[in-house]
């Protein structure tokens, strides 16, 4: 199985709206990718709670069958234009796949 992390700060305003109305839509559209290719097993975007200044702004935790799986997901073309809106709205990016 592999394991798919990844966490996003967010600009305060970006593509016409506010960091908490971009946050929204990401978290929609990552929510709506759920299921989207076989062997994608766990799908979970969250905004982490506040309060704490080391958090990002939203993480995505996912679970996949194999780096095949994580490699159909990346590539569709749902996948890539979710990731095109999110690089629109983002500042930073960080992610880490690992196998268990």
């Amino acid at each position: 199985m592999i394991k798919h992390i990844v966490m996003w700060q967010f600009a305060d305003e970006a593509a016409g709206a506010d960091k908490a109305a971009n946050l929204a839509e990401a978290q929609r559209r990552l929510a709506a990718l759920d299921g989207l290719v076989p062997g994608l097993r766990t799908l979970e975007p969250v905004i982490p709670v506040d309060g704490f200044e080391h958090s990002y702004d939203l993480v995505l935790y996912s679970e996949f069958d194999s780096v095949e799986a994580l490699q159909a997901y990346a590539t569709h073309p749902d996948h890539v234009a979710v990731a095109q809106f999110i690089t629109a709205v983002r500042t930073e990016r960080i992610c880490v796949d690992y196998e268990v």
